[in-house]
């Protein structure tokens, strides 16, 4: 089983990769992200979401095959994500790997998305082979090695716009959750709060450039996640709402009319910005340090998902590690966000263990 067809469609993204299961090599992913279509409504529409998608997959299969320089006669096996996300996308990855498999008479893999967040880390970047017969489109020849450099057994702190978790990651595919946020997900609170002071979707890039303009300092003391009885937890709906009451109470902003542009000044917002960007990071490192402190074999620490391109979280978690005496790994930014390879890697290594799906493969499941 050596050449992987990873689908990737939960939500806004439609990300096709190859993966090289034999040689440990990535050969090409294409992504189409939908940023464009969804940030004037200020969050993903699921109907656009998925009919972008039914329009674009076809093409960015050709875009993969095409920069690996294959055919579909090569792939072996096809993974896909069919959990969680948004049904209608869901459904145009899945049905369209299973009419890829049932013409082509190739083996299937269900992936959970969230895996392939955990895994994405084991994706780096090395230089070109000037030997390798397969060329890419990228800038680099994006490689997994063998005997990868992250240890084992390590912590995952995996957080998006959709999920905040903390995972206990022993081996390739053997995980356990332990702890996920108890509401709203960290990129949520950033998306929202960026919303209430009149920013585009996604909000995470421009708060991290507003607080970097007064040097990530905590203004408003916004309320941290209370840890209870020594485990991990995460919550963030009520800063989001500590953050939106704080605005009224100093005249910034109207439940009923919105924003109110002549007390809600740049100087104010970029405060509001560095405090909460600030207060999140605070609510990673408490819980990162019990963890560590719990589970002392622990040797690591990965950060994934869209939230792992900041800077300032990177940072901040990379010190705490430092500290405390563990290795600490981010997934590349162009593999924190949803994309084919890590569902193309992580199909890889099921491939291997045999864990293969059958054409009644659901997303409902």
């Amino acid at each position: 089983m050596s050449l992987i067809l990873g689908i990737e469609t939960s939500c806004d993204e439609t990300g096709i990769a190859i993966y090289d299961n034999t040689q440990k090599k990535l050969l090409s992913h294409a992504l189409f992200s939908q940023i464009s279509l969804h940030e004037i409504y200020g969050g993903v529409v699921p109907e656009i979401a998925s009919r972008s998608q039914l329009e674009k997959i076809t093409i960015i299969l050709a875009t993969a095959l095409r920069d690996a320089n294959i055919t579909l006669d090569n792939i072996d096996v096809i993974a896909v994500t069919h959990k969680p996300g948004l049904v209608g996308s869901l459904l145009v990855g899945v049905c369209f790997a299973k009419g890829l498999a049932w013409a082509g008479n190739k083996k299937i893999i269900g992936i959970d998305h969230i895996e392939g967040h955990i895994f994405s880390s084991f994706l780096r970047d090395v230089p070109r082979d000037i030997h390798d017969t397969h060329d890419t489109r990228d800038t680099s020849n994006t490689r997994i090695s063998s005997q990868p450099d992250i240890p084992f057994p390590h912590i995952c702190l995996t957080v998006s716009g959709g999920h905040t978790a903390l995972y206990h990651v022993k081996d390739f595919g053997d995980f356990t959750l332990l702890a996920e946020t108890l509401d709203d997900a960290a990129g949520e609170a950033f998306d929202k709060i960026a919303k209430v002071m009149g920013f585009s979707y996604p909000g995470g890039p421009m708060i991290e450039k507003l607080a970097s303009e007064v040097n990530f300092q905590d203004f408003f003391k916004y309320p941290r996640t209370k840890i209870q009885q020594h485990e991990p937890m995460f919550s963030f709906s009520g800063l989001k709402t500590a953050v939106l009451y704080s605005l009224v109470k100093q005249g910034a902003y109207d439940l009923h009319t919105g924003p109110i542009h002549e007390k809600l000044t740049p100087e104010l917002m970029r405060q509001v910005a560095s405090s909460l960007l600030v207060c999140i990071g605070d609510i990673f490192c408490n819980n990162i340090k019990l963890i560590f402190k719990k589970y002392p074999e622990i040797k690591a620490l990965t950060f994934v998902g869209g939230v792992a391109c900041n800077k300032y979280l990177r940072a901040r978690l990379q010190e705490v590690c430092t500290k405390m005496g563990k290795q600490f790994f981010i997934a590349l930014p162009k593999f924190c966000t949803d994309n084919g390879a890590m569902i193309a890697f992580v199909g890889g290594y099921k491939a291997e263990q045999e864990k293969f799906s059958d054409l009644h493969l659901d997303v409902l499941k």
